[in-house]
């Protein structure tokens, strides 16, 4: 026993011992709030995405029924119906083309990190000189 201990005072090797148990079942303890946190968030942000597809494949619908109404639209100015679906597909094919472009333009727009990759470059190089002992 050390001049300045008791007998009821705990050694320092038990105090160590304490706080490392302490402190794995406090990180245990977060660890399994943190699944409980993640799995109710994964439920919501399924369900949400699941309300998302189903709004998409209703949207999909809605434009094939639009697109079927446009089409007798045409036919009603007196055309023959299969020239009034075609006008209406050849628009369709037009807005696409339209879209095809503007993407493209800005897909070509469209750069890397530059800074980046210059500081990146500088830094290599800055290695390799102090490397070779310059």
């Amino acid at each position: 026993m050390s001049m300045g201990q008791t007998e009821d005072e705990p050694t320092v090797g038990q105090l160590v011992a304490n706080a490392s148990k302490d402190l794995s079942s406090l990180i245990r303890s977060e660890l399994e709030l943190a699944k409980t946190e993640l799995k109710s968030t994964a439920v919501a942000a399924g369900t949400g995405a699941g309300m998302f597809g189903a709004a998409g494949f209703l949207s999909l619908l809605a434009v094939i029924l639009l697109s079927i109404a446009a089409a007798y639209g045409v036919h009603a100015l007196g055309l023959h119906p299969a020239l009034a679906f075609l006008i209406v597909a050849v628009l369709y094919l037009l807005i696409a083309a339209v879209l095809v472009l503007v993407g493209k333009k800005m897909i070509g727009k469209a750069k890397g990190p530059q800074r980046t990759i210059e500081t990146s470059k500088e830094s290599v190089e800055a290695l390799k000189a102090i490397g070779k002992g310059d």
